[in-house]
Formats: C-alpha cells, structure tokens, sequence
C-alpha cells in the first residue's frame, strides 16, 4: 500500500466525506452587538459559549429567560443548516438556566433528549425558550424549544440535578 501525504488525505480514486470550502469565503466577524433589543451575554466569562454562539439572554415580562442567537455561517454544517450540536448547546444552556433561575441553585445535566424538526439558516434569529415541568429535592424536569421565524426547528427535555455546594471540578455548572 503506497503511503499517504497526510493522514486525512483519501486514497488514490476515493472522494473525501468533507466538501472543499470556497476560497471566496471570509470568516464571519464574532458579533459584538445583542442580536435585539434587551438582550445580553448571559456568560461573557464561560469560553465554551462564547466560541459557540455567543448566546444572548432576553428576560421575559412573566420572570423568565429565554435566549436568542443570530444563525450565522460559522455555526452551520457543510451542508448550510445549523449545525444540530449548535442547536444541542444552545438548548442545554436554556434547560439549565432556566432550572438555575427556578431553584435558586447551579445544576448539572444528568439526561438529555433532542429531536430535530427542521433546518435553521444563516442570518436568522433563532429563539430559544424552557419551561420546569416538575422538580423534587435535587433533581428537576424541563422541556425546552428553539424556533426561527416561527418555524418549530429543534425540541429537547432534560434531568438536571442541584450541584453540591462545594462540588469538585467533575461537575459542570451553567
């Protein structure tokens, strides 16, 4: 077998999984502005969501939170959707802020359900939003959505549990 150049380089007459991206095509800027009115950075200081969004937090007149996100290339798959780990993070912040806000507490995901319903797009807003269905000492039950121009595009529900006062560095906290 003849070796290769580089170790992602497919054999001679094979065709790679990943399209060539356009030479044409710049970086999208990281946005500095809240994608609207009344939004901010939920967590300017955690790197993980700023790299990945940066998510903006929107309070709602009923005491809640829901978060909001301009779709834009650099958060889409190759085929020019949004990519679904996007739409997973994007939905686990809001599963776990939202149970943060209700109990008061930090918490951890301890199960996590997704369903993808359609594709966003690039240079729309997407909207996500949560809702506690139940909670018991330590543990609490939410369901959650993300929309775009009013299209339902991704569902989850979530188990997340009260993190210890005092936890260790294993335990992620929102």
């Amino acid at each position: 077998m003849p070796a290769r150049s580089r170790i992602d380089s497919p054999p001679p007459g094979r065709r790679t999984c990943r399209p060539a991206r356009p030479a044409e095509d710049p970086p999208m800027p990281h946005p500095s502005a809240p994608p609207q009115p009344g939004a901010h950075l939920y967590d300017p200081d955690d790197p993980f969501e700023m790299g990945s969004g940066p998510f903006h937090a929107v309070d709602t007149a009923s005491g809640g939170m829901r978060f909001v996100l301009l779709a834009e290339r650099r958060h889409c798959n190759a085929s020019g959707a949004v990519h679904g780990g996007l739409l997973m993070t994007m939905a686990d912040l809001t599963l776990c802020a939202c149970a943060t806000r209700a109990l008061g507490d930090k918490v951890v995901t301890v199960a996590f359900n997704a369903e993808f319903l359609a594709a966003g797009r690039p240079g729309e807003l997407l909207e996500a939003s949560a809702d506690l269905l139940r909670q018991t000492g330590s543990m609490a039950f939410l369901r959650g959505e993300i929309r775009a121009a009013g299209r339902l595009l991704f569902v989850a529900s979530a188990v997340v549990k009260r993190r210890r006062r005092g936890g260790g560095d294993s335990e992620r906290a929102v």
